[in-house]
């Protein structure tokens, strides 16, 4: 195994990663971002198409699953968390690249656990109560489950300390990170789905029926 302590900040603590660990990060970060993408998928959708959709119109299939009242929480659709979710395991993914710290690997366990958690209930949702597949939301399904077997991986190609002995540097963990190499993706990333929400309140001429 390899030693990659790269900051110029000094700990108290070694670690050591296998060579392989750089790849498996590069994984993550391409499945986080196929799974971003997804998230914004869904989220046009259902700023955009679902709204054209009358009121008194039946549903069904992928439709059904998206315009379900398991679909929003306090009106902010399901997907758009989704993308929050993304967005942050992209930027911990960066910040990984950035640092190397094993501290961010211990943060990343309970974040992609969760994910697989919350996807496993909407999954049950879609399979045992309303019925009906959502493509998109089985993709992103499968990311989440994706994210966290690759960070299981990671932890055991790593040699790492107890999150304990850790979590009084994250403060130099912060400070000795390039901001600008982590903040400036996730800022475009939150940008796109603040846009999306922004269109539809713009004052744009109707449709001209020919």
């Amino acid at each position: 195994m390899s030693t990659e302590n790269p900051s110029a900040v000094a700990f108290d603590y070694d670690w050591e990663y296998s060579p392989r660990v750089g790849t498996l990060f590069g994984v993550f970060t391409l499945v986080a971002v196929i799974g971003w993408v997804i998230t914004v998928a869904l989220t046009a959708i259902h700023l955009f198409a679902i709204p054209a959709i009358p009121a008194d119109a039946p549903v069904q299939g992928s439709i059904e699953v998206i315009t379900s009242p398991w679909a929003y929480v306090f009106g902010i659709p399901l997907a758009t968390l989704g993308g929050f979710y993304y967005l942050t395991t992209i930027g911990l993914a960066l910040w990984w690249f950035d640092s190397r710290h094993p501290l961010i690997i211990k943060i990343l366990t309970p974040i992609t656990a969760s994910g697989v958690v919350f996807s496993s209930y909407f999954v049950y949702l879609q399979l045992g109560v309303i019925g009906e597949i959502c493509p998109f939301c089985m993709m992103s399904a499968a990311a989440t489950v994706i994210l966290f077997s690759l960070e299981l991986a990671i932890l055991r190609k790593s040699t790492t300390p107890s999150l304990s002995s850790m979590g009084s540097d994250l403060g130099s963990v912060v400070g000795g990170a390039n901001v600008a190499n982590i903040a400036i993706p996730v800022l475009i990333g939150l940008g796109t789905l603040a846009g999306l929400f922004m269109v539809p309140m713009l004052p744009l001429p109707d449709v001209v029926p020919f």
